[in-house]
């Protein structure tokens, strides 16, 4: 199935257009995520998303080029566990368009057949009924609540558990 993103690696050559859309995206973003803001943030994430443990994938409009949203697979474990972590985010104007739904599906496809991964994770705050809708539609099933989970913000929020397996 064509779908009408695609997915690629995040570069430095993308810190103008990222940094951009980030700033458009700031209502959209708040209070659920800290995308990087700044030239020094955007370079810290690139130098972060070094595989194998981490993979930061931007998603495409696959006709126009534009930046579409931010898939993030980090933490990734092999051996007996061969499972990640999700982080994830829309830029304004592309959410509520199925893109990211599109993005997801891809950035899950590749895990589970090119990275033989068996199980990947997102972490969820509660409140956020559009990103637990995203997964819910991507086949993540709600494993659990975590208390004081992960910090953003400046506060530690609390996260729900969601994951999919590759079976």
């Amino acid at each position: 199935m064509r779908t009408s993103v695609c997915i690629r690696p995040a570069a430095l050559s993308d810190l103008k257009p990222f940094l951009a859309a980030v700033r458009a995206s700031q209502a959209l973003h708040y209070p659920w995520v800290a995308a990087p803001d700044t030239p020094a943030k955007f370079r810290a994430y690139i130098r972060r998303m070094v595989p194998p443990a981490n993979y930061g994938f931007l998603i495409c409009h696959r006709e126009t080029g534009a930046l579409v949203g931010v898939i993030s697979l980090t933490s990734v474990v092999r051996g007996l566990f061969q499972s990640g972590y999700l982080g994830y985010y829309a830029f304004a104007g592309s959410e509520r368009q199925g893109l990211m739904r599109q993005g997801l599906q891809t950035v899950v496809r590749h895990a589970f057949k090119s990275l033989k991964l068996h199980r990947l994770e997102a972490n969820i705050q509660p409140g956020n009924a559009a990103s637990i809708a995203l997964v819910s539609s991507c086949g993540f099933k709600k494993e659990g609540y975590s208390p004081r989970y992960l910090k953003v913000g400046g506060r530690w929020r609390d996260h729900e558990r969601w994951a999919v397996l590759a079976s």
